[in-house]
């Protein structure tokens, strides 16, 4: 068995993490393989699965959110040098896939076949959950050219 199968790099300082075993559990709990003590890290954040020489992210269900290189993931593919954070806890991935035994380039991201089974607006996070309202609308906003000092948008009418 080898001594690690790379690491993450804490950005900001501080001892980077070993990655010691080929399947990890992130989070706040002291029964998680890499134990994140802050309040806004869920207690099982994330978990990082070694497939085919490649690291795989994927968010537990976490509150603040798993994102790698600015982007909110549900399982993503990371290569090294991806930027992964736990909530605003910020880590460089580094490893070596080909020592790890990758035969080739990064697998494409599994999270892909997730958004295209949904429509864009919900992919985009952009769809309501509320029920749309039936009938007509008593409200109205009217969007006109303004001055710079003066909104755009006035409030709605009554009428």
């Amino acid at each position: 068995m080898r001594d690690t199968y790379g690491e993450l790099v804490p950005l900001g300082g501080g001892d980077p993490i070993p990655l010691l075993k080929k399947q990890l559990l992130i989070g706040r709990r002291e029964s998680c393989d890499i134990c994140l003590r802050f309040s806004n890290v869920s207690a099982h954040h994330c978990e990082l699965t070694l497939k085919s020489g490649y690291w795989y992210a994927r968010d537990k269900g976490s509150r603040n959110g798993t994102k790698v290189g600015g982007t909110r993931i549900d399982e993503k593919v990371l290569e090294p040098g991806d930027i992964i954070a736990f909530a605003k806890h910020k880590y460089e991935v580094q490893y070596s896939p080909y020592d790890l035994g990758a035969k080739g380039p990064a697998p494409a991201d599994a999270s892909l076949s997730g958004i295209m089974s949904q429509n864009l607006l919900e992919a985009a996070g952009l769809k309501s959950n509320k029920p749309r309202p039936t009938g007509p609308s008593t409200k109205r906003y009217v969007i006109t050219e303004q001055p710079a000092d003066e909104p755009a948008v006035k409030k709605p009418d009554d009428a």
